[in-house]
Formats: C-alpha cells, sequence, structure tokens
C-alpha cells in the first residue's frame, strides 16, 4: 500500500518520519495530477501547498486548531490528509466540492470561495476562543499574495494587531501569483523579500563572527540586534507587518516539510499573532504547469497527465466573444478602458491589454475600488468596461449603487458565468445579479441570448454615458444563433403562433395564448417548451428581450395581449425579471396572470448545469408542463 493509503486523518501525518513526510508530499503530488487530470479542477493552486499542508497538520491538530484556507480552492491536500481520498467525483453531484465543505467534514470550516476572507474568520475564531478560554487552540490562517490585495485582508490585520492575547498563524501563501502574476504595492513588496537573503540569515553571520571576537564582539552583536527594526527595513523589509504589531517569520521555502514545521512550530509557541511567509510555486513539480506561463494551471478541465494537454478541445464561447468584440470596440473608441479583478484571462480581457496596454488595468482582488475607480474614470471622461465573473460582483454592490449610479456615471460592467454555473459549487453560482441589481436606479442591464445579440449589447453599453450599464452571459460554449422573426418595440420576438385560414379552425374553439419569456441563455428553454405546447393546441408567442431592465414597456403591453405569462430565467426567481414583468404589468393594469419561474433564493450544491436545471424545473419538458398546468387549473377556476 501506497504512504498516502496510509492516511484516514491528521494523527496519521503527525507519526511519520521526516523522510516519511517527504515520500508522503511526493504521493500526494502525482495523486492530484493523476486524479484532477481525470476530473478537472484546481490544479496549479494545490500542487504548490503540499508541503505546507502537511506541515500544518504535522504541527497543529485539526480540527481542535482550526483551519481557514482563503479562496478555498487550495484545500485538495488538506482533503486528503482528513480522510477523503475518492476524488473520482470530484465537483460533480454527489462527490466531494471544490473547495472546503462542512458537509464533508469536521476539518471544513469556511466553504466561501469568495477571496480575501479568511483573516476575518480566523480573527472572529481567535477572538471568540479567547472569550470561551479556550486557551488550547490556535487558529491557522493560510491566505494568498494575490488575497492580500484585497482591502478586506488589511481591515483583518488592523484588528488582528490590535490584541496579543490571540492564538493566530496567518500564513502567507506567497507564490507570485492569483491567477496571473499578482500585481500593485504589496506584490512589489513581497517580491522583495522574495529575492533577499533575509534579517535572520544576516543576524546569523553577525552572532557567529562577532561573538567570536570576544567583549567586543559580543558588545557590537547586542547593538546590532538591537537595530532589529530598521535592520529588517534594509536587509529584508518586512517591516510592514511588523509595523501593525504582528510577530513576522519568514520568508520560509514553502516545498521544504521540516523548514515549515520549523517556521510553524516558532509561530504556534509564540501565543499571539504571527505571519508565516511561505515562498511556494504554484503548480509545483508538475512541468506542464510549471510551463504554463499564463495561470500554471490554476483551473483545467480534463487533461492529458503526460502532456497537460486538454482531452477534448474547447468550443467557441461566450468569453471569446467578449474578447473579441473588446477589442473592436477599443480600436474604435479610444476612450474605453478596462479594468480587471486579478482575472485578466479568465475573463477575456488579455487580447485588449495585449492591444492596450495602457487602456487596462487589473486592481488586484479589489471589486469594490474596481467599481469606485471605474467612477472616478467616467467623471474624468473615459468609459471603463469592468469585468468580473457574476458573483463577485456582488462585493462591489454598494459602490455600484452609490458611486456608480448614485453620480449616474457610464461605466459597464460585463458579468461573465452570469446564472448557473455549477461545478464549483454556492459561491460561484451567479444566479444573484438580475435580482440584486434591478433596485439600483438607472441601472440597464442585457441578457443576450447568443453571439450576435451580445456584440450588439456591448456596443450599445458603451454608448450609454449617463448611467451604469450591465451585460451578462453564462459559462461555457456558446448556443447556436438564436434569430428573431419579429420585434416589438425592441423586444425581440424568436416565436409566434402561426397563422390559421381553414374554415374548421376558425370554427373551433379559441386557443389558449400564451406568452413566454426567456432572456438570455433561457431563451433557447422557452423556444423548446413552445414547440412541445404548440403540440398541445396552445398559441405560443417567445419574447426574448436583450435588454431587460429597465423592464421593457412593450413586454408588459404583449402581457396584455395573452391569457398567461411565464417568465424563465437562470436567476433568483423571487425579485428577479420575472417578478419585475409581474410588477409592472398590475401597475399598468394588466390582469394577465404571470409565473415567474427560476431558482430558488437557496444556497446550490456543486452539479452540472443539466443538473441543477433539472432540479429546479427549469428544462423545456417543466416549463411546458408548468404552463399546461396552470392553463388547465385557469379553466377549471
Amino acid at each position: 500500500m501506497s504512504l498516502l493509503g496510509t492516511i484516514t486523518s491528521p494523527e496519521d501525518v503527525q507519526r511519520l518520519t521526516p523522510e516519511q513526510a517527504r515520500e508522503l508530499a511526493a504521493e500526494v503530488r502525482a495523486f492530484l495530477v493523476d486524479s484532477v487530470s481525470r476530473t478537472g479542477g484546481h490544479l496549479g493552486p494545490n500542487l504548490g501547498v503540499v508541503e505546507l499542508t502537511i506541515a500544518m497538520h504535522r504541527v497543529f491538530s485539526s480540527p481542535t486548531d482550526t483551519f481557514v484556507f482563503d479562496t478555498g480552492h487550495q484545500s485538495y491536500v488538506h482533503k486528503l490528509l482528513t480522510g477523503r481520498q475518492d476524488f473520482s467525483a470530484l465537483r460533480k453531484q454527489g462527490g466531494l466540492s471544490g473547495y472546503p465543505s462542512r458537509a464533508e467534514s469536521d476539518h471544513d470550516v469556511v466553504e466561501n470561495s469568495h477571496a480575501s476572507t479568511a483573516l476575518s474568520w480566523g480573527d472572529g475564531i481567535a477572538k471568540a476562543n479567547v472569550v470561551r478560554g479556550l486557551t488550547d487552540r490556535h487558529v491557522v490562517a493560510v491566505i494568498g499574495d494575490g488575497a492580500l490585495t484585497g482591502g478586506m485582508a488589511w481591515e483583518a490585520l488592523n484588528n488582528i494587531a490590535e490584541s496579543q492575547d490571540r492564538r493566530l498563524v496567518v500564513v502567507v501563501n506567497d507564490n507570485g501569483r492569483s491567477y496571473s502574476p499578482t500585481i500593485g504595492g504589496l506584490a512589489h513588496h513581497l517580491s522583495t523579500l522574495r529575492t533577499t537573503h533575509g534579517y535572520e540569515s544576516f543576524l546569523q553571520w553577525g552572532k557567529r563572527t562577532l561573538n567570536r571576537s570576544g567583549a567586543p564582539g559580543r558588545f557590537a552583536y547586542e547593538w546590532l540586534h538591537g537595530l532589529k527594526k530598521g535592520l529588517k527595513d534594509v536587509v529584508a523589509p518586512q517591516g510592514m507587518f511588523e509595523d501593525l504589531g504582528i510577530k513576522y517569520v519568514g520568508p520560509v521555502d514553502g516545498h521544504d516539510v521540516e523548514a515549515m514545521e520549523h517556521a510553524l512550530r516558532r509561530a504556534k509557541a509564540y501565543g499571539a499573532p504571527v505571519i508565516v511567509h511561505a515562498i511556494t510555486e504554484k503548480g509545483r513539480g508538475y512541468t506542464p504547469a510549471e510551463q504554463d506561463v499564463a495561470d500554471r494551471f490554476h483551473a483545467v478541465g480534463k487533461i492529458h497527465p503526460e502532456t497537460g494537454l486538454p482531452v477534448a478541445p474547447s468550443r467557441f464561447g461566450w468569453t471569446s466573444v467578449f474578447a473579441d468584440e473588446i477589442v473592436q470596440i477599443g480600436r474604435r473608441r479610444s476612450d474605453v478602458v478596462a479594468i480587471t479583478a486579478a482575472m485578466l484571462e479568465p475573463v477575456g480581457l488579455k487580447p485588449f491589454a495585449q492591444a492596450f496596454p495602457e487602456r487596462t488595468f487589473d486592481v488586484g482582488i479589489a471589486e469594490q475600488h474596481a467599481a469606485t475607480s471605474a467612477a472616478g474614470m467616467a467623471f474624468a471622461g473615459l468609459h471603463p468596461v469592468v469585468a468580473v465573473y457574476a458573483t463577485f460582483l456582488n462585493r462591489a454592490f454598494d459602490q455600484v449603487l452609490m458611486d456608480v449610479a448614485l453620480h449616474k456615471a457610464g461605466v459597464t460592467f460585463v458579468l461573465d458565468r452570469a446564472g448557473i454555473t455549477g461545478d464549483d459549487g454556492a459561491s460561484h453560482n451567479g444566479m444573484w445579479d438580475m435580482a440584486m441589481l434591478r433596485i439600483v436606479p438607472g441601472l440597464r442591464l442585457a441578457a443576450p441570448r447568443d453571439e450576435e445579440t451580445l456584440r450588439t449589447a456591448l456596443r450599445e453599453a458603451v454608448d450609454v454615458d449617463d448611467a451604469p450599464t450591465v451585460v451578462r452571459y453564462p459559462k461555457g460554449a456558446l448556443s447556436d444563433a438564436l434569430p428573431a422573426v419579429d420585434t416589438v418595440d425592441g423586444v425581440d420576438l424568436l416565436a409566434v403562433p402561426a397563422g390559421s385560414t381553414d374554415e374548421a379552425a376558425s370554427d373551433a374553439a379559441p386557443r389558449a395564448r400564451v406568452l413566454l419569456v426567456g432572456p438570455g441563455s433561457m431563451a433557447r428553454v422557452a423556444l423548446e417548451a413552445a414547440e412541445s405546447l404548440t403540440a398541445h393546441g396552445v398559441d405560443v408567442t417567445v419574447a426574448s428581450p436583450t435588454w431587460v431592465l429597465p423592464m421593457p414597456s412593450a413586454l408588459v403591453k404583449l402581457a396584455g395581449d395573452h391569457d398567461l405569462v411565464v417568465s424563465v430565467e437562470d436567476g433568483v426567481a423571487d425579485g428577479g425579471v420575472g417578478a419585475l414583468l409581474a410588477q409592472r404589468a398590475s401597475e399598468a393594469g394588466v390582469r394577465t396572470p404571470v409565473r415567474a419561474l427560476g431558482l430558488p433564493a437557496q444556497f446550490l450544491d456543486h452539479a452540472t448545469r443539466d443538473q441543477i436545471a433539472s432540479a429546479y424545473r427549469l428544462t423545456a419538458a417543466d416549463v411546458a408542463r408548468d404552463v399546461l398546468d396552470a392553463l388547465a387549473a385557469h379553466a377549471r377556476g
């Protein structure tokens, strides 16, 4: 049996000899490459924390000692060392989550995979331990250098430094990257630390040399040691951390188990907040990842483990269309600039950055700053395009509301992975945006359904200079084109009832008239449902408005021309587009019932998009069945 196969709990890790710990690291790395290449997942981040995580479990005792992983995508090694070694269904329904999960293990505490939160969690848990008199436990918070670009992390550090009675160890996993290389002033500071020999090495030299010189030498050494703070700033400027009042240990080689153990034991013994600065390499030990300049295999689909090449080529996707169109817009409009929050490549802004480097701004993991900075740019005569995953705009809602909308700033937010994303679980589903943004005064939101409507929506969005605009689209491959057969005051109709001229039909009972509204990725679902309903003798009109906020008046008018309206969206139904249509119809005196189908206001477990749609009755068959049931109930009552 392999050494990894004998590990069922952290206690098994603690019993290993140093040589066995190094052997375990090699086995874990091989396991990750083999398993994640079959399922897809976050490979690069986990390859970078193998030894670091082993050392944590050898020094601390989880779950008595609490481990918190910022973002959480680097928790695969932690899962393996806490008895979860079946990765066959990783990130699939019924399998292990790609992030820490309380449902899986008592060793997992924080499930939220939004960055820069771990230090606040750690501070809160450590404070609670003090209040409850639990002096037998520590909190270990692992945060990457990329997450330290988020302001929330520094708010936490400011509070962590407030008291010296909290047993809290902050491990800075410094690999110089978030998705791509980490940028900003903090990154430059950490880079300096990575490339200096360090204060500790200098003092060791002084101790060896001066102490051999008798009393004068010993006096010189003590004087030198007394200059600790100033010397640190010159030789290894970690003073930034110690200025906050937090003890600093490092930099440490994060791929040396024994060195990491030594540093962590020093931190544990100190009995107050300590920062342990570990230098790691994302993708460590896997040549294809190490050679991937873009993101070191941050997240991969199914790949060939020998080469790192995809098992199946990716289909042309929504992000690629945005990437192409924004460059075309940039060529026509010199005032258009792009902003990303540490995700230049994932959101499709890399081609824009290559074409217009002076007009591209990566602000780090700081969505709040991105939004307000964009408002400032708009005031100064630019039109910023802020591209983020839909789930991450949640973090900047106040800035969208008070800094952008209140000031009527012409800022375009492009939301990638809107709606159901699936395999990354509750924290990454982009299902909140439409319900959340519909209350922002003046905001206009587009939900394009195909390539052409996406390109058109982007061009229209950047032409708005007196209000925020939002363009949202889903994760993955593009669907086939869905051309409109008619347009009513800007609202596209994808299907209308076929006219009937034969006498038999004219003498028959009137057919029920149903309006199906399918914005964005739900347009195809509405069309397929319409085909089924037509076969059941229902006259169906399918509307797919590209611009859904504010609610088009033409859609309200169309509602009044039908017997039933059913809206289908891949966002939260409560307060979503369908709910808004029902409200506007009621306000206009339209008596047609409006049913809003969408997702519940719940956190959804990881699963595929199709599985989630099926579970919450958002398939074409479900929609058709709901319409028939509603018509039958109306006929009875």
